[in-house]
């Protein structure tokens, strides 16, 4: 006797619904997710944290305030890139960068192009403490996708209150219709032999400079 096509799926589904019986039971789902951590957005606790999770991911991190920023923005990039052509966003702060040469990206700039810049400097929309995440949602600071994933370096600046406890706190502050890059650390791979590998598919450095006050 030769078997149509379909014959095996049939008799499968038909087993299927007879181990399930008429009307299988479906209990109900729980819905208490958790929504908030513990520690208010920008709290030392949360700092803390969140420079642990970086450290753990490799990426470097610099504690200072507002008024310090300039200068170890420069100390950073001088020590990671010295001399050399940085790209930023076209609305990143001039006193971010000083008298560097930088290439103010409109859009235009082109893969090319910034494959011979050394790196880019960025601001951030939230930082993520529990998962050492940073987003970027193509704001003034931060610019297009393409200047973050191109270059080899990438120095982010995050200020105290963009940092909370949890993923769901931060979804709370992102818009779903812009374009978003969540960044955990530098970009790394491994292989089959389990080898690390970084700057696959983006930068290889992710320096962080952390800002309270």
């Amino acid at each position: 006797m030769t078997r149509r096509p379909g014959d095996a799926r049939a008799e499968v589904l038909a087993r299927v619904r007879s181990a399930l019986g008429s009307e299988p039971s479906v209990g109900p789902v729980a819905r208490g997710y958790r929504t908030h951590g513990e520690h208010d957005p920008g709290s030392v606790a949360l700092l803390e944290l969140l420079q642990d999770r970086l450290v753990d991911y490799r990426a470097g991190v610099h504690r200072c305030t507002e008024a310090e920023l300039p200068t170890v923005l420069a100390r950073v990039l001088e020590q990671l890139a010295p001399g050399a052509r940085l790209v930023v966003p076209a609305g990143l702060p001039s006193s971010w960068t000083g008298d560097r040469d930088v290439v103010r990206d409109d859009g235009s700039t082109t893969t090319d192009e910034l494959d011979t810049v050394a790196g880019v400097v960025t601001g951030c929309t939230v930082a993520v403490a529990e998962t050492g995440t940073l987003v970027l949602d193509a704001g003034p600071e931060q610019g297009r996708r393409a200047i973050t994933l191109v270059p080899d370096l990438h120095v982010c600046v995050v200020r105290a209150d963009q940092v909370v406890q949890t993923v769901p706190e931060a979804l709370h502050r992102l818009d779903a219709r812009r374009p978003q890059t969540w960044i955990s650390g530098p970009s790394a791979t491994s292989d089959i032999e389990l080898e690390r590998v970084e700057g696959v598919h983006g930068p290889r450095t992710l320096e962080v400079v952390l800002v309270q006050g």
